[in-house]
């Protein structure tokens, strides 16, 4: 099973998130602020599919969820969605880490650490 994003159960995002992760000094938390700009859950003709409950990312071992989802308007039209996930243990984070490296293997993704 290939690693994929979704907002609307069975809808699949195409558009690639910009991703930014920070993680507490002791390991024990993280955040994950996922961007999409212009994602194709925006466009008129997916409004048909359903409303946004969530953020699904999904792989093989599941489903990691969230409900912290927001659209950004610029001149009243939507252009982008933020969605944060939130680690609250090591082991949350090693599972997220884990959908990441599939979702990056299956679009071509790449981590690079802040300079």
């Amino acid at each position: 099973m290939e690693a994929k994003i979704q907002f609307i159960k069975g809808l699949d995002e195409k558009v690639l998130p910009d991703v930014r992760l920070t993680r507490s000094k002791d390991g024990s938390t993280g955040t994950a602020t996922f961007r999409f700009k212009n994602p194709n859950i925006l466009d008129k003709t997916t409004a048909k599919e359903g409303e946004i409950t969530g953020m699904y990312l999904i792989d093989e071992e599941g489903i990691l969820e969230t409900r912290d989802v927001n659209a950004r308007f610029v001149n009243g039209k939507p252009e982008a969605i933020e969605s944060i996930y939130i680690m609250k243990s090591p082991e949350a984070w090693d599972r997220f880490m884990r959908f990441m490296e599939r979702y990056g293997e299956t679009n071509g993704l790449v981590f690079s650490k802040a300079s």
